[in-house]
């Protein structure tokens, strides 16, 4: 199905705000498959997110992010983040962010998507996390220096 003015097809495909995917409302759960929807997976100008497999774009629904970062791992001077997608990254920690539920971001993919903690990685992070009295905001310190939460309401 299209849209108006939009040549773009729709999947029924659905991605809901804890990162599990599902097809025509059935759960789907083979890795297999979900890898190559996550490697396929952009984002157009619009801000929709495609599935652009061999040249085939589709659109797929998007409740909140299609990557959630599920746990969290300190290293001496970095933290590793593990994807909703079968990997794990370093996490870049400029890009953390707090919406106003208090649900924490940050940016993967070299700053390309964003990921959404689930409440069992939120929980492992904060245990990082300082609140800086005379500025009441949050930070993680990593390598020396201190990374300020951004909170945007």
């Amino acid at each position: 199905m299209t849209g108006k003015n939009d040549d773009i097809p729709s999947l029924a495909i659905r991605v809901d705000k804890e990162g599990l995917w599902y097809y025509e409302g059935a759960l789907m759960f083979r890795k297999d498959i979900l890898e190559v929807f996550f490697q396929n997976l952009k984002r157009d100008e619009k801000g929709r997110y495609l599935v652009d497999y061999k040249g085939e774009k589709s659109r797929i629904e998007v409740e909140d992010t299609p990557f959630v970062v599920e746990r969290v791992i300190k290293h001496d001077t970095t933290i590793e983040i593990f994807l909703s997608d079968f990997t794990s990254e370093t996490l870049d920690p400029t890009t953390l962010r707090m919406n106003a539920d208090n649900v924490l971001y940050c940016t993967i993919r070299n700053g390309e998507l964003p990921a959404r903690f689930l409440r069992a990685a939120y929980y492992q992070i904060a245990e990082y996390i300082v609140h800086d009295t005379k500025t009441e905001r949050y930070y993680i310190p990593l390598g020396g220096k201190n990374y300020y939460i951004e909170h945007h309401t």
